[in-house]
């Protein structure tokens, strides 16, 4: 795996490292040594896979507050999607910046994303699939979201967003 710092603290994009041959290519898409060389966490309780119909569904802004925080590594394994994290540590020096990246099952990256990140994602294409891996059990009563559209938080969608839930079109406003 090789793996691409950003802008943001903790935060990583990773690509495959393909070892090509006449069959194909084979690649390791996690190890939990090589996470922990990063000083990122690798343990793994639930793996979750989404599948969006429609271009422009957008799900998101999500996280889950103490004692129940996520990390998670997420991956476009059909179709295509913008993936956006929101730093939501208050003693960051990057609070509230957020990092965007294409995923997509072409370029077969993945986005890690720390404890206490809000993270959401707009699909790109019909028929999207995205997989999560996530250290922490879901905990409905520790669940909490951002509003996708909040302009404190800056972010610029892709496209206009087609289908959303009743839920994530709710969040609160960052002001509220």
């Amino acid at each position: 795996m090789i793996f691409n710092e950003t802008a943001i603290q903790g935060v990583y994009i990773i690509d495959l490292d393909l070892r090509k041959d006449d069959r194909g290519f084979f690649a390791r898409t996690f190890c939990a040594r090589e996470f922990e060389e990063h000083g990122l966490k690798p343990v793994v309780a639930q793996c979750n896979m989404s599948f969006n119909y429609k271009k422009g569904t957008l799900r998101g802004m999500h996280f889950q507050i103490p004692p129940a925080t996520e990390t998670k590594l997420v991956r476009c394994t059909q179709g295509a999607i913008y993936d956006v994290i929101v730093d939501l540590r208050e003693d960051s020096p990057t609070y509230l910046k957020h990092v965007g990246v294409e995923l997509t099952a072409e370029n077969r990256r993945a986005l890690y994303v720390p404890e206490m990140f809000a993270h959401g994602y707009q699909t790109l294409t019909d028929d999207a699939e995205v997989v999560y891996q996530v250290t922490e059990f879901y905990t409905p009563g520790y669940e909490r979201g951002l509003r996708y559209s909040d302009s404190k938080l800056g972010i610029d969608w892709p496209l206009p967003t087609s289908v959303i839930s009743e839920k994530d079109a709710n969040w609160p406003l960052l002001n509220d």
